[in-house]
Parts: C-alpha cells; structure tokens; sequence
C-alpha cells in the first residue's frame, strides 16, 4: 500500500499543556474531513504531554510526534512545518478545541479559490 500524502497538515506545539491537550487532540480528531495529519511537536514538556501525544500517535496513525528539546514554540511549530506532508498547513494551539466542520469548511473555500489563503 503506498504511503497517502493528507491533503491538510495540522501542526500543534506542544508544552506543558497535558491539563488541555486531549480536548485538542479529540477536536482535530473528530473533524467532519479526514484527510489530514496532525504532526504534534512536543517541545521537551516535562510534564505528561509527551506520554498524551505518544498515546494519540499510538491509537491514530494520523497523528504524528515529533519529541525535541525545548526551544520555544516557533522552534516547535517550524519543526512541526519541516515534517508537514500536505500542502495545505493549519496550526492549531494545545490548549485550543476546534468546531467539528473548521477543516471541511476551510477546505471548500479553497476549492472555490484555490489561490486564497483561509484564515481564522
């Protein structure tokens, strides 16, 4: 079977958020459109959510982590980019719950521009 490049790649920088990430993680993954890749890019946390995102990668082969020593979020999301697969990026913060429809709806308004850029 080859390995399918998602259309959406979804980067969350991920430190010392285990208190909010799983109602993040369960957002993205109930999403309505599931053609996407969540990369987590956990930024040396030293509290449970290294364990949390290695669990979600562990149930949803969706989810991806990338675990690296601490250098702040634009480290964290800039690594996050660099392991993208999609051409289409969303980035999303650990302590944020995305509407179960953001990337269906996201991805119809570039289908009716494909040139746009989507923002929120």
């Amino acid at each position: 079977m080859e390995d399918h490049a998602p259309l959406i790649s979804i980067i969350v920088p991920v430190y010392n958020t285990a208190r909010w990430l799983p109602r993040c993680l369960d957002s993205i993954q109930n999403q309505t459109f599931t053609d996407w890749e969540c990369i987590l890019s956990d930024d040396g946390s030293t509290d449970e959510s290294g364990v949390i995102c290695d669990e979600y990668a562990a149930k949803d082969p969706r989810f991806r982590v990338i675990h690296k020593e601490n250098g702040g979020v634009s480290s964290a999301r800039n690594a996050g980019m660099d392991a993208a697969r999609a051409n289409v990026l969303v980035f999303a913060d650990a302590d944020d719950a995305v509407a179960p429809d953001l990337l269906e709806l996201a991805m119809g308004l570039l289908e009716q521009e494909p040139e746009a850029m989507v923002l929120w």
